[in-house]
């Protein structure tokens, strides 16, 4: 991959990489600020809180992960590794990166590794 079109995907990335980290601290200070608030006198609007407690954290858990395949695909990007994939090494499809720009495996591989884990669920 030419070097216009990694530092595109750079771009992106690290586009969304501000975006998740800038949520993450909006999710700490909603958690901090209303655990602080939590004396309730209904029993359910205390679980209603603990639900969205639950869905918070969560999420954030989501996030995470996705800042970690970020910072890891950006990696690859400095190292002109971007764009092959882990498995058999093959370049994945330029569309594919669009539209998953932290996808580590071509279509084909990845096709393979869903059905391999919807088999072992079996």
């Amino acid at each position: 991959m030419n070097d216009l079109k990694l530092n595109y995907f750079k771009k992106i990335l690290l586009s969304l990489y501000k975006k998740l980290i800038k949520n993450k601290n909006k999710n700490k200070t909603y958690i901090k600020k209303n655990k602080e608030n939590n004396n309730f006198a209904d029993p359910i609007d205390r679980i209603i809180q603990e639900e969205e407690f639950t869905f918070n954290l969560i999420n954030k858990e989501r996030e995470n992960k996705l800042i970690n395949k970020i910072k890891y695909t950006i990696k690859k990007i400095k190292e002109k590794k971007f764009g092959y994939c882990e498995i058999c090494k093959n370049k994945i499809g330029i569309k594919r990166l669009e539209v998953q720009p932290t996808a580590s495996l071509c279509i084909d591989c990845k096709t393979i590794s869903e059905k391999k884990k919807i088999n072992n669920l079996k």
